[in-house]
């Protein structure tokens, strides 16, 4: 395969490596157990288009993606994003995870379904098995935190982006997870079913207890997690020669909204930054997890 550099075993269009690092083991045998997002029996390419649609964010990455493009998304689990990159383009869409368990079922509902532009890689990002320079489009939500140095993880997928290419970064925030934090001491101490009066996602899934499992599991108990700023991850762009285009929230005061997130935004103040992450807590950002998101583009 092109975009590999280390030798690999492929089995129909999943192709793995061992995993050796604990950490990372410890965070594969968390998601053994219940992987995060699972399908439902019903599910087909109409329905995880239609469910890649209703994301925002998603729909206008796999708007601005176009097509015949190399794309990679880092720490893709049941592979449901990479599959709706690869519905109706001829994109070249690779999914990465260490979770053999999620990818066997991304591998199988994708041969089962007929998606022949997306391949999954049972990898460790720490054991750098991608090739430098050869994507033109990262994504990348919700995965380095639940790693064990998220800075250098992302030095590593940094590598793999092609000059122009964009990289997109989605992690806890250090303020606007607040909320979170403080349900997960009251679920410590109160249980689920206090967890299910007061938290918002959960109340919307109460007719799927399996994702409720899923949501409670991966919000709340998760082995290993850390809290990010936008300053933070600022810093890391600069340090691999990535430009900032826009975030969510906002860096600046009154920066036209979440609409055209791939055209360049103001990067505001320190202060500015600030005060929008605070915002988080008091919004919807804050009430689903406090996951901020960053948009980047390669010098």
């Amino acid at each position: 395969m092109k975009f590999l550099k280390k030798k690999f075993i492929l089995k129909n269009n999943l192709i793995s490596f061992d995993i050796n690092d604990d950490v990372t083991k410890k965070v594969t045998d968390f998601y053994k157990d219940s992987p995060f997002p699972n399908y439902k029996r019903d599910d087909n390419k109409i329905t995880i288009l239609e469910k890649g649609n209703k994301n925002i964010l998603a729909a206008q990455f796999k708007k601005f993606i176009g097509y015949n493009k190399n794309v990679l998304e880092v720490g893709c689990g049941t592979g449901q994003i990479s599959i709706y990159f690869s519905i109706g383009t001829n994109n070249n869409v690779i999914g990465l995870d260490p979770t053999k368990e999620s990818l066997n079922l991304a591998s199988n509902f994708s041969i089962k379904n007929k998606i022949d532009n997306v391949k999954f890689v049972n990898a460790d990002i720490f054991d750098d098995v991608l090739k430098e320079d050869f994507f033109d489009f990262i994504w990348c939500s919700g995965v380095l935190h639940h790693t064990k140095d998220p800075q250098a993880a992302f030095n590593i997928i940094c590598n793999s982006l092609k000059k122009e290419g964009y990289i997109l970064i989605g992690l806890y925030n250090k303020i606007g997870r607040i909320r979170t934090i403080i349900r997960k001491y009251l679920y410590r101490i109160l249980g689920e079913n206090f967890l299910k009066l007061i938290d918002p996602t959960l109340r919307n899934l109460k007719n799927d207890p399996e994702e409720q499992k899923a949501w409670i599991r991966d919000q709340y108990i998760h082995p290993v997690e850390s809290l990010h700023t936008t300053d933070e991850v600022l810093k890391w762009f600069n340090e691999n020669n990535i430009d900032f285009i826009s975030s969510i929230p906002e860096c600046d005061f009154d920066d036209g909204g979440y609409d055209n997130l791939f055209e360049k935004k103001s990067v505001g103040t320190l202060y500015s930054r600030i005060v929008n992450q605070i915002s988080m807590i008091f919004n919807s950002l804050g009430s689903d997890g406090g996951l901020f998101v960053l948009i980047g583009k390669k010098k």
